[in-house]
C-alpha cells in the first residue's frame, strides 16, 4: 500500500526535500508537485490524492485559504517556516505541522501517522452506497483509544470534540481521546444523524434538547457551543423556528 502524495510549495527546495526524504520510505509516492495552490486546485480536479504537503506562505492563494475551499479533504501534512499557523492549521484538522527546515525522523513520524489515519479510515468505512432510498442505519466505529481499536456504535456517539490533533469521542458523558482528524470522522459517519455544528464540533442529532442563543444543550445537560457560520444551517436541520 502506499499513498499518493502532492506537494504544494512555492520553494524549490522544500520539493527537494521532500521527494529525497520520500525516496527512504515505501509507502510515500510523489504523485505530483505544484509551486502555487492555484495549480494545486486544477491537479485535484484531474487526479486523486491521499495526502497533501502544504506550505502556508504562497502567492495569490495561501495554504490554509486553499484547504478551506476542498470540498473533499485529503490528508494534510503543513510543511511551514512560520509556527504561528500551528493552532489555525489544527482547527483546519490537518494530521501534523512540520516546522522548516526539518529533519529525516520528524518527517517519518509526520508520515506514520498519516498512513495510520488512512488505514483506520479504510478499515471502519462502511460499503458504498449506490442507491439512496432511506437513511444509513447507525453502525458501528473503530476508535483507537489507550492503544485499543474500541469499537463503538455510533448510536451511542453524543458529540465529538477537536482537540488539537486528537479528537474527543464523547458517549454516556465521557469520552475516548483519539489521535485522529474531525474531518475523518465528518467522512465516515452516516450524515442523515450527525451535523457538523462548529469548527470543532460534530453533533449526534439524537441528543439535542434545545437550542439556547449559540449553545445547544443535550438532553443529559452538556453544553455544546455552535458556530456562527452554521447557526442558520442547525436551525433548519432541527426544525427550530426564529
Amino acid at each position: 500500500m502506499s499513498l499518493r502524495c502532492l506537494i504544494v510549495d512555492d520553494e524549490p527546495l522544500a520539493h527537494g526535500v521532500i521527494t529525497e526524504y520520500a525516496k527512504d520510505i515505501p509507502f510515500i509516492n510523489i504523485v505530483g508537485d505544484c509551486y502555487r495552490a492555484t495549480a494545486a486546485l486544477d491537479f485535484l480536479n484531474k487526479q486523486q490524492v491521499d495526502l497533501i504537503f502544504l506550505d502556508i506562505r504562497m502567492p495569490k492563494l495561501n495554504g490554509l485559504d486553499f484547504l478551506r475551499t476542498l470540498p473533499h479533504k485529503p490528508l494534510v501534512i503543513i510543511t511551514s517556516a512560520y509556527e504561528e499557523y500551528a493552532l489555525e492549521s489544527f482547527d483546519l484538522a490537518v494530521c501534523d505541522y512540520l516546522l522548516k527546515p526539518f529533519r529525516f525522523d520528524r518527517f517519518l513520524k509526520a508520515v506514520n501517522r498519516a498512513l495510520e489515519l488512512y488505514n483506520l479510515k479504510k478499515q471502519t468505512a462502511g460499503p458504498i452506497e449506490t442507491e439512496k432510498t432511506e437513511p444509513k442505519s447507525y453502525g458501528q466505529i473503530a476508535i483507537k483509544a489507550d492503544k485499543k481499536h474500541i469499537l463503538v456504535k455510533t448510536e451511542e456517539i453524543q458529540y465529538l470534540e477537536s482537540l488539537g490533533n486528537y479528537v474527543k469521542v464523547w458517549k454516556n458523558g465521557d469520552f475516548l481521546l483519539t489521535p485522529r482528524t474531525l474531518a475523518s470522522f465528518e467522512d465516515q459517519l452516516p450524515a442523515d444523524y450527525f451535523i457538523r455544528i462548529h469548527k470543532s464540533f460534530i453533533l449526534n442529532k439524537k441528543y439535542v434538547d434545545y437550542l439556547e442563543g449559540n449553545t445547544i444543550v443535550l438532553k443529559n445537560g452538556q453544553e455544546v457551543p455552535v458556530g456562527k457560520n452554521y447557526k442558520g444551517m442547525i436551525k433548519q436541520l432541527l426544525d427550530i423556528e426564529d
